[in-house]
């Protein structure tokens, strides 16, 4: 598997109908903002299980010479989402109208990096060009993927009862099959809204009404007011510096800061020789997650409630002491940190060197579950995740933003190269970022093989109760059992498992062009011209 070569622009998305959208935007003078809204608006609609405008998105923007920037685009509880609202369960239940509790940020984030781009990367497409292989998809109809029919047909049971499910993913009651059409109609109405009024419409104006009427039809306690005061944020991102470059990702309340520790550990404690794909180099990595999703889990949240500055969990004193905390011989306790996740990764790379790499989530596959009646959207389940103990981290208060899985990367090399790239997959997000971006900086791999080589999850993802070290079974079998030797409790999953996430990365290189990967268990493509 060679990368994908292009000159004036490039495109990786996890479905190949979204990345070559975004080609077409490219095309046609677009820029990568531009391009990605369109790759990201087709998703919504292409890759429905995984994805939607109910939900939220982080973006990571790069222009040359220009500081790196961040768009946070994530939804609050509302203001009517009390611990009282729960009764006495221990846990806010992942499916349902009580599930879909907070605000879905997806659109502000589109209309923010939209405006952005116009106002500093002379973007000049209309908004609703950007939309228009997403109404297609949705009104014409899109081929059923295998991971959509598979993700129906095993999430049925705790879904098909849920208010509009079944009238928006099923045909006749039936799962859909693979590569037959399936269509959205009244979400395709709602994205011709949005191409006519703008992403504001979401949360200001007479879709807002709409979408106030649909949350309180179906129970959630989400209101009309609590779209209104939403804002997406732009802001600069985390940093950090390792031997070979500056890594970016997204501020709390994303996991951000993990995958940026993971990298600097492993940076700090790798020694010469070391294969990110051998037995040693996979243990270092494994055992910097463990460190790095410690310090995740004792201070990431919403930053209005954290207590420390994010930056300064990633300064020298404190990468140094994490670092030495890895033991080399022997694998560590863990602690087993629950997070799961459906989210879809992109980036965009075009002609003039400016990048993007953005993620967007509806939390669990087909997030809440419930559908809005009008407005066609399925709404994400991602404040599920709050804990309705009072006092605690992610304790849930209303106005307070969920903790998020979803974290966006970039780098800048020192020799001039920028590294785009990014995943879905939860708890696996850091893990799979690290192991992409070693393998293509300190391993010998090119783009695509880093991408698609074996890989290795620590615990749980999409929903799994299995808090194993999870290697995929191309791994030979002495590097398992010397990781089992290790003290490692290994589980052997299959090849190409989706469970592992679908990656992707673009690279840039200082003279020009442009070389990418994309991942062989997701339905995407990288689409270059």
């Amino acid at each position: 598997m060679k990368p994908i070569l292009g000159t004036r622009g490039a495109v990786v998305a996890s479905h190949s109908l979204a990345a070559q959208a975004g080609l077409d935007i490219l095309r046609d003078g677009g820029n990568a903002i531009e391009a990605t809204i369109a790759v990201a608006a087709t998703l919504a609609v292409v890759y429905p299980h995984m994805t939607g405008i109910g939900g939220d998105g982080f973006w990571l923007l790069h222009a040359p010479g220009q500081p790196m920037r961040s768009i946070d685009a994530c939804g609050a509880a509302g203001a009517a989402v009390t611990r009282d609202l729960y009764g006495s369960v221990d846990s806010i239940p992942w499916r349902g109208p009580l599930a879909a509790n907070t605000v879905a940020g997806t659109l502000s984030g589109w209309g923010l990096a939209y405006a952005y781009s116009q106002r500093e990367w002379g973007g000049r497409l209309p908004f609703a060009r950007l939309l228009e292989s997403a109404i297609h998809y949705a009104r014409e109809g899109f081929p059923v993927t295998h991971s959509q029919e598979a993700n129906t047909r095993a999430k049925l049971g705790e879904l098909q009862g849920q208010p509009g499910f079944a009238q928006a993913f099923l045909n006749d009651g039936q799962v859909p099959l693979y590569g037959r059409r399936h269509r959205f109609p009244a979400l395709a109405a709602t994205l011709e809204q949005l191409a006519r009024a703008g992403a504001d419409d979401f949360y200001r104006g007479e879709l807002a009404r709409q979408i106030g009427a649909d949350l309180a039809a179906v129970g959630s306690p989400v209101s009309t007011a609590d779209l209104a005061r939403h804002q997406a944020e732009l802001k600069a991102p985390l940093e950090v510096r390792l031997s070979c470059g500056t890594v970016y990702n997204m501020a709390p309340p994303t996991q951000g800061l993990a995958s940026l520790l993971i990298l600097a550990i492993y940076d700090r404690i790798r020694q010469a020789g070391w294969s990110p794909d051998s037995v040693e180099g996979i243990h270092a990595l494994v055992e910097a997650t463990k460190q790095a999703f410690i310090v995740r889990d004792r201070h990431v949240t919403d930053p209005a409630a954290m207590g420390i500055a994010p930056a300064s969990l990633l300064d020298d004193t404190h990468l140094a002491a994490l670092a030495a905390a890895v033991p080399l011989d022997q694998a560590s306790p863990w602690p087993a940190p629950n997070s799961d996740g459906d989210t879809t990764w992109m980036g965009v790379v075009d002609g003039e060197g400016r990048a993007v790499s953005m993620i967007q989530s509806i939390y669990f596959e087909f997030g809440s579950g419930v559908v809005l009646p009008e407005t066609g959207i399925w709404w994400q389940n991602r404040g599920c995740s709050f804990d309705l103990r009072p006092g605690r981290l992610r304790s849930l208060e209303p106005g307070r933003k969920p903790f998020h899985t979803l974290n966006p990367a970039m780098a800048r090399l020192d020799d001039g190269r920028l590294l785009v790239y990014g995943t879905m997959g939860g708890e696996g997000q850091p893990q799979t970022q690290a192991a992409v971006f070693s393998r293509y900086v300190w391993g010998g791999h090119d783009v695509r093989s880093a991408v698609a080589a074996p890989r290795w999850l620590l615990g749980r993802t999409w929903a799994e109760q299995s808090t194993s070290l999870k290697l995929e079974s191309r791994y030979a079998p002495d590097v398992l059992e010397r990781l089992r030797a290790l003290g490692h409790p290994v589980e052997v999953v299959g090849d190409y498992d989706e469970r592992m996430g679908h990656a992707g990365a673009l690279v840039r290189h200082p003279e020009g062009w442009i070389e990418g990967g994309e991942d062989p268990r997701s339905d995407g493509c990288v689409a270059a011209w």
